[in-house]
């Protein structure tokens, strides 16, 4: 079965490169119709880079209206250690299931929410373990929310960014993920000030869209392998920014952004990374500070940062070189994961706390 599958993806590729776009998607929609997605395996530190075949994201959509809020309450964690807790949240619409780390000693004091947003495949328990984004807020002290995507909506778990209809503010996902994030908001007394989204591969996609649609909630954004708002609008663009980026000028966004990308991505191809920060800087100033650095387990990188200045945000470009389609210095317990490279979670959350938002006067 899953021959088959690389097969007609194969096909849709061969058919999208000679403008046969029709064709192209009727080949991927029979691939999705048959198939029932695996995880990638988790038992390697490196997982599998998947076929340039496999197309992450372009899962065609289904039509799903939700029915009535199923509201869940997330109760305090107890004194001296964290929780893990489950929810539901219905908004435009639509009901997503979320999973929500609340870190020891919470009450009482406002937190920040950093925002995680899997990719195809995922979940939030396995996005969870392959980021160690719980430990890392153990530590530091800041709630994590991990919307799921439901099944329902996109039978590989993919977060529709490709879909002009999950792209702007006040509709479709983007809405429930930025209503999601306002009701844990209130209901935790969460930092206005200090919230953040981040998120892998079509999770990086959508979270660009969020970041950028609701600019006054998230005060930064991190990208992971992911593709610049507006790439696409329908199954066969997506497949070819996916393979080649975009082509031209995108939609700009104002929100302080940091982006990882392996320069070795067969899924999503690493030009898609460097117009994420071109869409930030467009209007900017030129002269970022390069720096070439090799991480603690051998994989080298180039770091591009950004300052801010009166046209544009800040921005931070990490290019992960020889790494291809997974999370860097991520850990073996979750899929899509790479230990070689420098450690993504550490440095957008150091990214993040150096960016809050502005307070209102």
């Amino acid at each position: 079965m899953i021959d088959s599958v690389l097969q007609l993806m194969r096909e849709a590729t061969r058919l999208t490169k000679s403008g046969r776009l029709k064709e192209a998607t009727a080949a991927i929609q029979r691939a999705f119709g048959r198939a029932t997605p695996t995880r990638t395996s988790a038992s390697a530190a490196v997982a599998p880079q998947p076929s340039p075949g496999v197309l992450d994201g372009l899962v065609f959509e289904v039509d799903a209206r939700a029915g009535a809020p199923a509201a869940s309450a997330v109760g305090d964690a107890p004194a001296g250690a964290g929780a893990f807790t489950s929810g539901t949240h219905t908004e435009a619409s639509l009901t997503r299931r979320y999973k929500l780390y609340v870190p020891p000693g919470a009450a009482g004091r406002q937190r920040p929410l950093v925002v995680m947003l899997h990719g195809c495949s995922q979940d939030p328990d396995d996005f969870a373990a392959g980021t160690a984004m719980n430990e890392r807020a153990r530590e530091q002290g800041f709630f994590v929310l991990y919307p799921a995507q439901s099944p329902d909506a996109n039978p590989s778990r993919c977060w529709n960014w490709f879909k002009h209809n999950h792209q702007q503010r006040g509709s479709g996902e983007p809405a429930v993920l930025a209503g999601m994030t306002q009701a844990v908001m209130k209901q935790h007394g969460i930092d206005p000030c200090r919230v953040y989204i981040a998120g892998l591969s079509a999770g990086g996609a959508m979270a660009a869209i969020v970041a950028a649609a609701y600019p006054e909630l998230f005060a930064a954004v991190g990208v992971h392998s992911g593709l610049p708002r507006g790439a696409a609008s329908n199954v066969p663009e997506a497949l070819a920014v996916m393979q080649r980026g975009v082509a031209g000028d995108g939609p700009t966004s104002a929100v302080p952004t940091i982006v990882f990308h392996g320069d070795q991505d067969r899924t999503v191809h690493p030009r898609n990374g460097e117009q994420v920060i071109a869409a930030v800087r467009a209007g900017g100033a030129a002269g970022a500070r390069v720096e070439q650095g090799v991480c603690g387990q051998g994989r080298r990188y180039t770091r591009s940062a950004h300052p801010a200045d009166a046209s544009s945000a800040s921005a931070e470009h990490w290019l992960v070189h020889g790494a291809g389609h997974a999370w860097s210095g991520g850990q073996a317990a979750g899929s899509y994961t790479d230990a070689k490279g420098p450690d993504a979670t550490r440095e957008m959350l150091r990214f993040f706390f150096a960016h809050p938002q502005p307070p209102l006067h």
